[in-house]
């Protein structure tokens, strides 16, 4: 054979070695690290808004994930559900800050995140004329999937959505952690009054949570839901801004379910004698955030 030949026959044989070899697969991705449950927090707007549009978009991705598989909530979605709620204990007192993140976010993290904010700040500027406090109490809440039967069931006997039943029961007891008596006398997860319980709880437990999601329901469907809901929320308690924040925890979910399974992984705040905020749920249980 004479050399050019023997020469390209040797290219053409390694070109050929070559295309029977098997590619090489691509480099596994570095895992990211979850937030610690007293990670520090950035404190300018553009930082802030980063790390929440982070948080949330891996949060919601993982809220997903666990509603699919069913359970107990991750760790991933419990410290990054934990790690976003720091983040809006912090601009919920801090209207300046809050609107240069917001400002900063893409336009659907943007709502949902206007939505919390505001909420949280509706929520605080509900002052009751009784000054003693009560003495907090909390324990686990029900599993989140029975939750959300129980509003299932309570939405097709009274024709009350889901959302909406969920919101109340996440401002009025954190999904039943909760577990003290109000300062007026409102007991349960639902959070009845003993009168009221006796003309729409149906004969069943206020502090049971399958009864008293259907008590609620009951309630707010004779107070005029679904066609009004402002005003049954109203008639539920007759603040302006607990109207305007279940309204908004309940648009909040109605856009996206997986925000109900983000909501009920935060943890449950109380405030401190120094105006920041005391961590009674969750990882260690003891942190602080500051308002």
């Amino acid at each position: 054979m004479p050399r050019q030949v023997i020469v390209l026959a040797l290219v053409a044989a390694l070109a050929g070695c070559g295309a029977e070899r098997p590619a090489q697969a691509p480099p596994p991705q570095p895992e990211v690290a979850l937030p610690a449950p007293d990670a520090p927090l950035p404190r300018e707007p553009r930082e802030l808004a980063a790390a929440l549009a982070d948080t949330s978009e891996r949060l919601r991705a993982a809220a997903g994930a666990w509603r699919d598989a069913g359970g107990d909530p991750p760790e991933s979605v419990t410290l990054l559900a934990l790690h976003q709620q720091r983040i809006h204990l912090r601009l919920g007192s801090r209207p300046g800050l809050a609107r240069r993140t917001l400002a900063r976010l893409p336009r659907p993290l943007a709502a949902d995140a206007r939505d919390i904010v505001h909420a949280r700040r509706a929520l605080a500027s509900i002052h009751s004329v009784v000054r003693s406090r009560p003495k907090i109490r909390v324990g686990p809440a029900r599993p989140a999937d029975e939750l959300l039967r129980n509003y299932r069931r309570a939405q097709r006997r009274f024709g009350v959505g889901w959302p909406l039943l969920a919101a109340v029961n996440f401002v009025e007891s954190a999904f039943g952690r909760l577990r003290n008596t109000s300062v007026s006398g409102a007991q349960g997860p639902m959070q009845f009054m003993p009168a009221t319980w006796d003309a729409y709880g149906l004969g069943g437990d206020v502090r049971d949570p399958r009864d008293a999601i259907l008590g609620a329901a009951n309630y707010l469907h004779a107070s005029g839901a679904p066609g009004d809901e402002r005003a049954a929320l109203y008639a539920y308690n007759p603040s302006r801004h607990y109207v305007s924040a279940i309204a908004r925890y309940a648009r909040l979910i109605r856009r996206d379910p997986r925000a109900f399974y983000e909501l009920y992984a935060w943890q449950v705040f109380v405030r401190d004698d120094r105006g920041g905020y005391r961590r009674l749920t969750g990882p260690g249980r003891t942190s602080t955030a500051d308002g």
